[in-house]
């Protein structure tokens, strides 16, 4: 069953005529609706055409959140093999919501490094709806020193709404765990390629987005603080985080004239959830251009122009 976004109804009642039609076709073999279902698809095709070239801000807000969209383990078993998820931060625990380790991207070594959202209600519990603890980013460091050991480039997948803003991850240092993470990653002499594939939440997701080139795709929102959140702080009211969300420049487009990211990848009509593996196989090919890219530069290299890249966001505006 498609769960529909509320700007989806025009869509969703074709789609529902289409459904009842094969169901009384199916019921009734007398029954011809194969035309009547053709007509109805085309038009279906049209409408959802329509309503993906015009999204607003909170649209695309709507469908970075869709409950269907891939998420960190999808793209983990499609791109890579022998993925091998390393736990534990050696000081407290190990957080679920960032997941990370090491494996193959097309016949070459990578370090891995993302956030998990879940997708159904016991996992989404497990990884904390993608919202990572201190020890989630101290992991993630872990591995970044990791690569940088042994000279593997680092592949960071972002989704999270931000940092899990609990007393217990404060307590434990979850400002210092996000700076530190930002850190490593501004010091590593590897290549670092970072996809925000659905939300990219202020600092919890900057922790490991901190790379040489920054993809979003075309429906992923990338901001510093959530639209809602936004409009707490601004009108005192999140039901307003419709007009935050227009006025925050938080799409792929928007970020991409700013220059804070590098290239958007094009989703399927309609949002990653309806063709994962088509979405999915161009985030893989943007990731080898990049690190096609990023070849030919040594450690010292990488790392001063990677340190560049963000002392220069927002002076030429």
């Amino acid at each position: 069953m498609i769960n529909y976004l509320d700007f989806e109804k025009p869509l969703s009642d074709i789609e529902g005529k289409i459904h009842e039609l094969r169901r009384l076709a199916g019921d009734d073999e007398i029954i011809d609706t194969a035309a009547e279902i053709e007509k109805l698809e085309a038009r279906a095709k049209d409408v959802l055409a329509d309503l993906y070239t015009k999204l607003t801000p909170w649209q695309k807000t709507q469908v970075a959140r869709h409950p269907a969209r891939p998420h960190f383990r999808d793209y983990a078993e499609a791109l890579f093999e022998e993925f091998t998820p390393l736990a534990g931060d050696r000081k407290f625990s190990n957080d679920e919501a960032i997941q990370a380790g090491l494996g193959r991207f097309r016949g070459q070594g990578v370090a891995i490094i993302g956030q998990e959202k879940g997708n159904d209600t016991k996992s989404r519990i497990r990884h904390n709806f993608g919202s990572a603890r201190p020890e989630g980013y101290r992991k993630a460091v872990r591995v970044l020193e990791m690569a940088n050991r042994f000279g593997l480039p680092v592949i960071t997948l972002i989704d999270t709404s931000g940092a899990y803003p609990g007393v217990g991850a404060e307590e434990r240092g979850q400002a210092e765990a996000i700076a530190r993470s930002t850190e490593m990653c501004l010091n590593v002499k590897v290549p670092i390629i970072s996809v925000v594939i659905g939300e990219g939440g202020s600092g919890g997701a900057i922790a490991i987005a901190t790379g040489n080139r920054i993809y979003m795709l075309e429906h992923a929102i990338y901001s510093v603080i959530s639209p809602e959140g936004a409009a707490s702080i601004l009108w005192r009211d999140a039901a307003r985080a419709k007009d935050a969300a227009a006025n925050m420049k938080i799409t792929a487009q928007d970020l991409k004239q700013l220059g804070v990211i590098d290239d958007i990848i094009e989703e399927p009509v309609g949002g990653a959830h309806r063709d994962p593996a088509a979405v999915i196989a161009a985030t893989g090919d943007a990731i080898a251009g990049g690190l096609d890219d990023l070849s030919s530069l040594d450690g010292d290299m990488l790392r001063r122009n990677r340190r560049q890249k963000f002392l220069d966001m927002g002076r030429n505006l």
